[in-house]
């Protein structure tokens, strides 16, 4: 019976091609705009660490003197160098991380190539394993190489594949900074979106392109790139440990999401500790944030892309109306043709049925359609300057989701139109013949 019902829907629609065409592109138009804007909102508000988020949490405290202080205002969102390798050596979470960003110059082995400069990850070994990093060759560094200030690297696919062609490049060395590093790892292919370890810098770009152990990097004094911030005139290195500036990230993974509120306490104590010490002059103030809450309350994903959503699907909308208007419009001009089959012996249900899936047939070819008008402004996304740019394409489900919207889009389209048709009284329509 189905398929007697797209037969006849496919003669109904080839009767009026103008009109198929216009209904067509109008449902078309809607899904390309709201598939466009969807998709980015998707890239951008993904899960950056998928099945373990809820118990990743950033770790934020307040270290400042009582100058400019007020009552209830957010704690710096990095800590200092001396709270962070304290947290870190209280090891009080299963996996904790502290990191900050850097630069150092590399002197490639090639004859082809010459120096240049690579953007720095400063961290501790937890870092790859809390962040589920994928690792194609080799492995990360242990608590010796931290504790001995190990010249050791972790380098990016990227680099790996300009300095070595894509080999298994562990064991061999790179000199940065006039200093010879062993190679321990290569990432495999990794961008988590957004680079939610680091919200400083720009929050959609590429990682870094070599990780080095942050004890290293402090005794060969590499340079810090980032945000730093100091509540006091300080002659010495900021980046000491008994500096009073916070420019590092700190980050705790725990066993469960309810064990956030025991170590949320040991962060208070801590804080009452140095407080007691004369350290911490402000009243208590610390914050324990899941990793998605960290990134809602960043609010990482731009304020002109979720409106840019929101207006599209306002667009869905409209079109949807003019549809709504064309099939109401052609099912009532067939007044005569459904009378007769409901002489017949056709039922509403049948009458209803048939226009539906002669609704739903114009809206997946409007999906088809905007399919590649999605395509083509995800192509015009990928033009753009932004950092997110080059990230806008379709996956898997957002092409499912692509023709589940066309299928819906037609389901309610025609939902209206098939419900006046299968209203119409035949004795009516036979008397008019």
């Amino acid at each position: 019976m189905l398929g007697y019902y797209l037969d006849l829907a496919l003669r109904s629609l080839r009767r009026n091609k103008a009109l198929t065409a216009l209904m067509v592109v109008a449902i078309a138009l809607g899904i390309g705009a709201s598939m466009t804007t969807l998709t980015v909102f998707y890239v951008l508000s993904g899960d950056p660490v998928p099945g373990k988020s809820d118990r990743l949490f950033f770790v934020q405290m307040d270290p400042q003197d009582m100058n400019g202080y007020t009552p209830g205002v957010e704690p710096p969102e990095q800590v200092t160098r001396l709270d962070a390798e304290t947290l870190l050596r209280d090891g009080r979470g299963v996996r904790q991380a502290l990191m900050a960003g850097g630069s150092v110059a590399i002197e490639p082995d090639r004859e082809d190539l010459r120096p240049f400069y690579l953007r720095a990850r400063y961290t501790s070994k937890d870092l790859f394993e809390m962040f589920d990093v994928p690792l194609r060759y080799g492995s990360a560094w242990g608590d010796a190489e931290d504790g001995d200030r190990a010249r050791v690297a972790v380098i990016s696919a990227a680099l790996n594949d300009r300095l070595f062609d894509g080999a298994d490049s562990t064991g061999g060395s790179i000199r940065l900074n006039q200093t010879t590093f062993r190679i321990v790892g290569v990432l495999d292919e990794w961008r988590p979106a957004p680079r939610f370890y680091d919200l400083t810098g720009t929050q959609y770009g590429e990682v870094e392109e070599v990780f080095l152990p942050f004890s290293t990097s402090r005794e060969l004094s590499m340079s810090f790139s980032g945000n730093m911030s100091c509540w006091e005139r300080y002659q010495g290195d900021q980046t000491e440990s008994g500096a009073p500036c916070t420019w590092m990230q700190y980050w705790v993974e725990l066993a469960s999401p309810a064990d956030a509120a025991d170590y949320r306490a040991y962060l208070v104590n801590y804080y009452e500790q140095q407080s007691a010490a004369g350290r911490f002059e402000r009243p208590t103030n610390v914050r324990l944030r899941d990793l998605m809450t960290w990134l809602e309350f960043k609010q990482v994903v731009p304020s002109d892309v979720r409106l840019q959503t929101w207006l599209a699907f306002a667009f869905l909308l409209v079109c949807l109306i003019n549809t709504v208007g064309l099939l109401l419009a052609k099912f009532l001009r067939r007044s005569g043709e459904i009378g007769v089959r409901r002489a017949l012996g056709a039922s509403r249900r049948d009458i209803l049925v048939q226009f539906l899936v002669e609704a739903t047939v114009v809206g997946l070819a409007g999906g088809v359609l905007g399919l590649g008008l999605a395509w083509l402004g995800l192509w015009a996304v990928r033009q753009q300057p932004a950092s997110y740019a080059d990230l806008a394409s379709l996956d898997p489900v957002m092409l499912a989701t692509t023709f589940g919207l066309a299928l819906a889009a037609g389901v309610l389209a025609g939902l209206l139109p098939a419900w006046r048709a299968c209203r119409i009284t035949p004795a009516i329509q036979l008397k008019s013949q």
